[in-house]
């Protein structure tokens, strides 16, 4: 029996890959933290991997365990990260520890600064379909699969998403710099992560960095439409190959997109410009995995999105509802655009939230210009407390409403009072449209949209 140690196991991405070693018989997992959340702590309770006690405990970190995978969550200081160390303990991140379990595979990548998740469950949802095995590690829940993360001894392919973000504690490295993938894929380049990458161009090095780090011989899939990986992609190691993909074919109708292919228009159940495009990445991707275009296009016609990526939340025969991970610019410009267009006859009313490091930030602000501007009704919402917790600056409504630039966006700081306001609108023919990485302060959005366009609630 191998043992294997998480510390901050409550984390989205650790408690992941704590269940996944947990089905490996012979694996024994235990893990600690000082705080852990739902819909972490019932499925590590469910698991029977929940700590007994929150806390650190050094004496739980002991010379017979196999590994140690220290999460984000952690800091330089924690007691059983120190101890680890000091038995010389092989101590991974999340990110080495994927890499270390398939450095004998083809992996493929998904790097980015959006579309990152829809692509990674796109390539999943077509790999299960055609009954293809392999590894994975994805950012969101998505149909068919039961976890975020697996790991199989029998799999010879592994796919996972890239997050350009801090590797761990004592790792500065973004964590998709530890990959090296043989297949990579990047959809585009928005700055993002102020805290880390303080100026745009520190950011756009981060993704050079990453194609310089692939595999010798390895595919690097990009879009087009990005100017900096167009440049990044003609300065490519004389031993890479690159492949750029663009928005494919496709047409509109009664809301439904069918893309084009060599003629043959085939319905789809995701829409706009972007998950179009991470489409035809994950294509070509498949492609190289010899997955041809007719299987890859019967499979991908059933492939419903990801959670909480252009999720359709609530519908009506006069309305409809979805909600969106939506927070950075680029994201929240994508994602209003792809509604709009879908939608173009009915009153569309999106809110935002600012909750994000980088969204908080009196200096990023101004990178919002615009982005709302195809709402008929736009809300912001923010927290003044939460900006007090990240010892940011404090930034005012009259600031988000100049950095907005656009007379259809009002501004709130009271979630009850942006609640109150939203029930008071007319939603017949309406989009309705919910943006954040947060819950608008404890708001189950599912319900809450239901309520809102009078639907029954799955939530």
């Amino acid at each position: 029996m191998k043992k294997i140690h998480f510390i901050a196991i409550g984390g989205a991405a650790m408690h992941n890959l704590a269940l996944c070693m947990a089905d490996i018989p012979w694996y024994k997992v235990t893990g600690s933290d000082d705080e852990i959340f739902d819909p972490s702590r019932s499925r590590l309770e469910a698991k029977g991997l929940l700590p007994e006690k929150m806390g650190w405990f050094p004496e739980r970190i002991t010379p017979d365990l196999e590994a140690v995978i220290v999460g984000m969550h952690a800091r330089k200081d924690n007691p059983e990260l120190i101890r680890a160390q000091e038995l010389g303990l092989r101590v991974y991140s999340f990110p080495e520890y994927l890499y270390e379990r398939t450095r004998t595979k083809t992996r493929i990548v998904v790097g980015g600064s959006h579309g990152k998740t829809t692509t990674t469950a796109m390539i999943l949802h077509v790999l299960k379909h055609v009954g293809m095995e392999c590894d994975y590690m994805v950012g969101a829940q998505i149909d068919g699969f039961d976890n975020m993360v697996s790991l199989s001894p029998s799999a010879h392919i592994a796919v996972f998403e890239g997050d350009e973000y801090l590797t761990s504690p004592i790792d500065p490295r973004p964590k998709f710099h530890l990959y090296h993938p043989h297949i990579a894929i990047l959809t585009g380049i928005a700055w993002d992560h102020i805290n880390v990458f303080p100026t745009f161009e520190m950011y756009v090095d981060q993704f050079r960095k990453f194609t310089e780090l692939m595999e010798h011989q390895g595919r690097l899939i990009y879009c087009a439409d990005s100017p900096e990986l167009c440049q990044i992609a003609s300065n490519l190691r004389h031993d890479l190959i690159a492949f750029p993909y663009s928005t494919p074919k496709h047409e509109i109708r009664d809301g439904i997109t069918y893309v084009d292919h060599r003629g043959q228009l085939i319905p789809l159940q995701i829409f706009g410009t972007h998950n179009l495009q991470n489409m035809n990445a994950a294509r070509m991707a498949c492609n190289q995995i010899g997955i041809s275009d007719p299987v890859f296009y019967n499979a991908i016609k059933t492939f419903h999105g990801a959670s909480n990526r252009l999720e359709k939340v609530a519908e009506t025969p006069t309305a409809i509802a979805f909600k969106d991970f939506a927070h950075s610019p680029s994201k929240l410009r994508a994602t209003v655009e792809a509604v709009r267009t879908q939608y173009p006859t009915r009153r569309m009313i999106a809110c935002m939230e600012l909750h994000t490091f980088s969204s908080l930030t009196e200096a990023f602000l101004p990178q919002y210009e615009g982005t709302m501007q195809q709402a008929d009704e736009a809300f912001v919402y923010f927290n003044p407390q939460v900006i007090e917790h990240k010892q940011l600056k404090p930034i005012t409504v009259q600031q988000v409403q100049q950095a907005f630039g656009s007379k259809n966006v009002r501004v709130f700081t009271d979630s009850a009072a942006l609640q109150d306001h939203l029930r008071q609108l007319d939603y017949n023919n309406a989009a309705l449209l919910f943006m954040t990485s947060g819950n608008f302060d404890g708001v189950n959005l599912k319900q809450f949209a239901a309520e809102l366009i009078h639907a029954e609630s799955n939530a």
